[in-house]
């Protein structure tokens, strides 16, 4: 699943109006990397995500996978949609299907772009088959989201993710909605599929026992801007002073 790519930002910005939501920043992601984007609400880090995805354009810098641009406005407009980047998503509200069993949700992106990725009846299955154990889920394909707990409707939205076999997988908030026992549970179980894939991963958060228990890197945010980035160690022992050391004594 490893892309041997590092995503790379270069001066992306992002303004509504008059109102700056992010100041120009510059983040190498390395190829598998976990970088948490660590933050209180409004301070930019979901919209961050968003325009690595695709799904909220910048106004300003490039983002590119590698040595390939996926968004630049100059000197030449390369805007590269979010289907076409090969990155997966995993959202906070879950984003699963009611009408569709478990095994269906995971499998949607995926038959969606079958001929697109020329995969068969039988590639798709085994893919799926693979994520479903990954988030130890296999006895489970036939049931209805109905039929699942918070915790596992959210194993679902994380297989479908990893089914993709994704470039870098992107999520925002994933454990917000569980309560604290699941957090923990799925803390684990997101950072050993990391530990074991080695595949790379942006996480946006706002609970700093996340970020600094599951990241290999930690970017804090503040008012659209990088306060401070390093590994957890680095961060929690030699926090800049100011915003982030507060910041930090509020966790």
């Amino acid at each position: 699943m490893r892309s041997q790519k590092n995503l790379i930002l270069k001066g992306v910005y992002k303004s509504f109006g008059e109102k700056k939501i992010l100041l120009p920043l510059d983040l190498t992601v390395e190829s598998g990397a976990f970088v948490a984007l660590l933050g209180s609400s409004g301070c930019g880090k979901t919209t961050l995500l968003r325009m690595i995805a695709g799904l909220e354009t910048p106004t300003g810098g490039d983002i590119l996978l590698g040595d390939e641009k996926i968004f630049s406005l100059s000197p030449q407009k390369i805007i590269v949609p979010p289907e076409k980047r090969g990155f997966g998503m995993v959202f906070q509200s879950y984003a699963v299907w009611p009408h569709l069993n478990v095994f269906e949700n995971v499998a949607y992106p995926l038959t969606v772009r079958s001929k697109q990725l020329a995969l068969s009846k039988d590639a798709i299955r085994s893919k799926v088959v693979e994520a479903l154990k990954l988030v130890h889920l296999e006895e489970y394909e036939n049931r209805m989201p109905n039929q699942l707990s918070g915790g596992q409707q959210q194993r679902v939205a994380l297989a479908r993710g990893l089914a993709m076999e994704p470039k870098v997988l992107l999520l925002d908030e994933p454990l917000s909605n569980l309560d604290a026992k699941l957090r923990a549970e799925m803390r684990r179980e997101i950072r050993d599929i990391h530990r074991s894939l080695g595949f790379t991963i942006v996480y946006v958060t706002h609970d700093q026992r996340e970020a600094f228990e599951m990241s290999t890197k930690v970017v804090v945010l503040n008012e659209g801007k990088i306060e401070q980035m390093g590994t957890p160690e680095e961060v929690k022992s030699n926090p800049r002073p100011g915003f982030v050391e507060e910041f930090l004594k509020e966790g």
